[in-house]
């Protein structure tokens, strides 16, 4: 008889729930892709229900239920601040621990209230499990992952206590080593920069990774920028430890990141309001702590290496979504391999409860792992779901009966620059689309990052589009020897594919270098000769992997431009009827469902008249 254990994750942002079954994982899902709110936080009803019907049993089937943190702890650190920092702090005092009193001090009760309704029946027996936050990061980094022994890097905001720990795995035993506690924290430094460049903090920390790259590594601002930094706000430790000055920070007491009178007295530029233009100091302060943050985790990964002695190092929490300085750190050679879940953030914490209950709390040890964790766990549809949109909508579309017909058809289109909606199998686990809900176009059209952001996406300008590419053809392209089949490895474009770059090329403003043709595959190749790999496995995505082959064929390039099959602030599509609806609303020219191609020609005029901004808020 089967064991499941049911993982979750809620409360903070990024709501999620995980099946696991005898230790593997069958289903796992984000709770944003059924409400349509992003970054959702609430109990992950639906995601439950999901992972539940996946599999076709009920809760009274389950062995046990784990949630990704202990309330009880992250409390007794909010009194504890509050305490440390008084009188500093009551508006946020006033506001938060009411909430606590009323519903998050009583998480236990709600778990099992929510779960008995999703039940029809009283669940008295069924133990709720409450691993650290940190400890459900590093399981769901080390479990998934093809390795016995590894370190284990976890760093983020903030767990109960902790915001960065190093632990070592063997087997199916995880032991912590080290940890950093708040308010000293990377995550939470490199947030109040995000918010200071004007962005969304717990949602636009990967705007600030791309902003970077245009800041002037060679101009007087930048270097000042990093020293002051350095000598008034972070103490960076040799072990990669971070000590913060909290005269410069209000995040452990007030309802905001940063202390803006001395930001701005510090930096001379006060926070850069939201949706104004970026202009070249913003740039700088970006280039400027994403150094930090780089030699932050390069130190703490020799740390790592040092304290354990492995040869491996699986990374999770926020801060390994930098694609940027994960780069780096394989580049560096500091361990053999590297290994970073798909859904490093908070939503993977409920894959990690639910992995750390299996293998710590029932003692059950590993199986071998796969080289490659299949990031695709959420839900399919059916050629039945298409016909009731068709019905639905009166769409119009053309059914290919053979696969190899239909990519040789979309290939032909991308090649003459046409934008696609491509949605097949189950969705994707993590925050990125990975060639299942896609929206895909031709690396080597010099208009067609522009075309993609402000018509498609409806996002702003600068930002860069990620390389979906054969994995067998990646080193044709890029200073990568391995996979990345997430999407979470910065690598350089390999010189033989760049184009010179003109003189003063790095002070020109930011359209005039955004422009600029830097390769053979310009839309993927950002302002610093850099890309967000994705490789392409056939083992993995066949359909994707057929298509890219297809392409390949015909262009003599295995590369995709691959971004997520959403517009600016809204999640990314799950159901076939989430596709066509963002692909009317959007300068897409073909939708793919399965093996149905929507023209956007054919369809009837669109009549919903609610426009995406008042759909979605901003990100």
């Amino acid at each position: 008889m089967s064991t499941y254990i049911l993982g979750i994750s809620a409360y903070y942002h990024d709501s999620a729930a995980a099946l696991i079954k005898d230790g593997q994982v069958v289903a796992a899902a984000h709770e944003e892709r059924f409400t349509r709110k992003k970054h959702d936080e609430r109990f992950p009803v639906n995601a439950i229900q999901y992972v539940l019907d996946y599999q076709g049993i009920t809760v009274s089937d389950l062995m046990a239920v784990a949630f990704y943190d202990k309330p009880y702890l992250k409390f007794e650190r909010l009194l504890d601040t509050y305490h440390n920092f008084a009188p500093r702090g009551i508006r946020s005092y006033l506001t938060a621990i009411p909430v606590w009193i009323k519903d998050k001090i009583s998480l236990k009760k709600h778990i099992r209230n929510a779960l008995e309704s999703l039940s029809g029946e009283p669940l008295p027996d069924l133990p709720l499990l409450f691993p650290e936050h940190h400890l459900s990061h590093a399981a769901s980094a080390f479990y998934p992952s093809p390795f016995q022994d590894a370190c284990i890097l976890t760093i983020d905001g903030v767990g109960e206590w902790a915001t960065t720990t190093i632990c070592h795995g063997i087997n199916h035993q995880i032991t912590n080593l080290q940890e950093l506690h708040f308010p000293h924290s990377l995550g939470l430094l490199y947030s109040t920069f995000t918010g200071y460049c004007g962005f969304k903090v717990n949602s636009g920390e990967y705007k600030l990774m791309g902003l970077a790259p245009y800041g002037d590594a060679n101009s007087d601002q930048t270097k000042r920028f990093y020293t002051l930094i350095l000598e008034h706000m972070v103490d960076l430790k040799p072990d990669g430890s971070v000590v913060l000055n909290m005269d410069y920070f209000d995040y452990a007491t007030d309802l905001q990141m940063a202390n803006i009178d001395r930001w701005t007295a510090l930096f001379g530029i006060p926070p850069r309001a939201p949706e104004t233009p970026l202009t070249q100091p913003y740039m700088n302060l970006a280039l400027a702590i994403q150094w930090i943050t780089e030699e932050s985790v390069l130190r703490m990964a020799k740390t790592g290496r040092a304290l354990t002695g492995a040869k491996y190092l699986v990374l999770a929490g926020g801060v390994a979504l930098n694609c940027v300085a994960n780069g780096k750190l394989q580049k560096a050679g500091i361990f053999e391999d590297i290994w970073i879940q798909p859904a490093a953030g908070d939503a993977g914490g409920a894959l990690g409860a639910a992995l750390a209950a299996w293998h710590i709390w029932a003692d059950q040890p590993r199986t071998a792992s796969s080289d490659l964790f299949d990031p695709y766990l959420g839900p399919e549809y059916s050629e039945l779901d298409i016909d009731l949109l068709c019905r639905k909508y009166g769409a119009v579309r053309t059914h290919y009966p053979h696969f190899s017909g239909l990519c040789r058809f979309i290939s032909t289109e991308l090649a003459a620059g046409k934008i696609i909606g491509w949605v097949q199998g189950r969705l994707e686990w993590g925050p990125r689309a990975l060639g299942h809900r896609s929206i895909l176009g031709d690396p080597r059209q010099p208009e067609m990052q522009k075309t993609l952001n402000l018509k498609t996406k409806f996002r702003e300008g600068f930002r860069p589009f990620a390389p979906a590419v054969l994995a067998e053809d990646v080193s044709n392209y890029f200073d990568l020897n391995g996979p990345s089949p997430y999407m979470l490895l910065v690598a350089p474009v390999l010189d033989t594919r760049r184009h010179p770059e003109p003189d003063g090329y790095g002070s020109f403003p930011l359209l005039d270098r955004l422009y600029h043709l830097r390769s053979d595959i310009p839309s993927v190749t950002h302002i610093d000769y850099s890309a967000r790999i994705q490789t392409v496995h056939a083992e993995l995505s066949p359909k994707f992997h057929q298509l890219l082959s297809q392409f390949k064929e015909d262009t003599g390039y295995g590369v995709l431009v691959n971004t997520s099959f959403n517009v600016r602030g809204e999640p990314i599509v799950m159901t076939p009827e989430d596709a066509y609806r963002c692909f009317m609303r959007t300068e897409m020219e073909y939708l793919v469902i399965g093996h149905s191609v929507f023209a956007k020609t054919d369809q009837p005029e669109w009549q919903d008249t609610e426009r995406w901004q008042d759909a979605y808020g901003l990100d």
